[in-house]
């Protein structure tokens, strides 16, 4: 039955929300039913012109000056040709859908935005809500989770050391800083537990750069006296980062990065933790890997589900660790400061001088130990990736020497 409702706003100005009044009255009209709106204001006929046309309704102005609004053609009260955005991710994101939240109806008319990840399974993994969940009730305040106060360790062999490893860090977790700041400006905003992982991920790197920084004390003022030797940040170091910055794939950069050098540097850091000499460098190292595990989570189930849905990727990822290797053959590997730091701090023991040669042996063997469990671990995610064992072990011999 079509009904006419008159809807009267003598006294009442459009600019002051009158125009409410009309949107609540054509809500829940149906086809063929109209609002009759009568009033006073000079601004109702261009106000409510402007609001039809908004809503694809019908619209008229009768001799005395009343303005006739009809229910919208469009079933959704949009104008015609609006999308509305499914409420689970779809398999591909429309440019139109632009930033709005899924199970939003997009008017039509608005602009395309080019986001470059806009299918599913380019970014997807169904482990994604379970690890942002995670990852934001991980997080912790630098401030209060480390003992800042606690002493160093007193020698001084050892204590220069653990600068070079912490600065050694600090270039490291920039690089894997930048990787997903860069491809989360890239993915379409439907895909948005994507973009809040990596946006969590971000945040995770640029705590670590704070925590290895200040453990360093790298911008701490100088006392009086000669300033010790700087540490070193090597062009093979450097190098083996760049390609990780300048990989242009979402899946090979992850891969490269997470799967691999993430991976890496877990043993890494889980290394520290055990053999730290001061409690401040064991609580960066600990609280540090925590996030980093849920990095390496997020990369490998993301590329789990793309080689099961297209074993074509495999070999395309088995190339870019070729591609890299032979772009970084020409390159010293691992710093050699950084090597040596690390068989110092592994081999010290209190009231034992860092260089005496049972400690340089005990901290030879370790890291000698820690190079073997990277190389272990890397086997293990690059078959959960499908490959076989031969191909993990090749792949992984291959990784560059400077561990990310």
């Amino acid at each position: 039955m079509t009904r006419r409702r008159v809807v009267d706003l003598t006294g009442a100005r459009m600019d002051q929300g009158a125009a409410l009044i009309v949107r609540h009255a054509l809500a829940d009209m149906g086809p063929g039913d109209e609002v009759r709106v009568v009033g006073d204001d000079a601004s109702l006929v261009p106000t409510l012109r402007a609001l039809a046309r908004a809503l694809g309704a019908p619209f008229t102005v009768e001799a005395d000056g009343a303005c006739v609004l009809g229910a919208s053609t469009h079933p959704d009260g949009r104008r015609t040709g609006g999308m509305l955005v499914p409420t689970a991710p779809a398999d591909h994101a429309h440019p139109r859908w632009g930033l709005a939240a899924r199970g939003t109806l997009v008017e039509a008319g608005g602009p395309e935005f080019a986001f470059p990840l806009a299918e599913k399974r380019a970014v997807w993994t169904d482990e994604l809500a379970r690890l942002y969940a995670q990852a934001a009730a991980a997080q912790w305040d630098p401030a209060t989770a480390i003992p800042w106060a606690e002493p160093r360790c007193d020698d001084d062999a050892v204590e220069a050391a653990v600068v070079q490893v912490m600065a050694y860090l600090v270039e490291n977790e920039t690089a894997a800083l930048l990787v997903p700041a860069r491809f989360c400006a890239q993915v379409h905003p439907h895909f948005r537990e994507v973009l809040q992982l990596l946006a969590i991920q971000t945040a995770d790197e640029a705590r670590h750069i704070e925590v290895f920084t200040r453990r360093a004390g790298l911008e701490a003022p100088r006392g009086p006296g000669p300033a010790p030797m700087p540490p070193l940040s090597t062009v093979g170091g450097q190098t083996s980062l760049k390609s990780l910055v300048d990989e242009p794939d979402f899946a090979l950069a992850s891969f490269l990065l997470s799967v691999l050098g993430e991976g890496s540097f877990l043993s890494l850091l889980r290394f520290l933790d055990r053999y730290a000499p001061d409690a401040v460098t064991r609580a960066v190292a600990r609280l540090a890997a925590q996030d980093e595990a849920r990095h390496v989570a997020f990369g490998l189930a993301h590329l789990e589900r793309q080689t099961a849905l297209d074993p074509s990727l495999r070999p395309q990822l088995a190339a870019a660790v070729h591609a890299r290797h032979d772009a970084l053959a020409h390159t010293a590997g691992l710093n050699a400061e950084v090597f040596d730091a690390l068989v110092l701090i592994a081999g010290h023991q209190p009231n034992r001088p860092a260089w005496d040669p049972v400690g340089i042996a005990t901290g030879w063997n370790a890291v000698q130990e820690l190079i073997a469990e990277m190389d272990a671990g890397r086997q293990v995610r690059l078959r959960r990736l499908g490959f076989s064992g031969a191909e993990a072990a090749a792949l992984s011999a291959l990784h560059t020497r400077n561990f990310m």
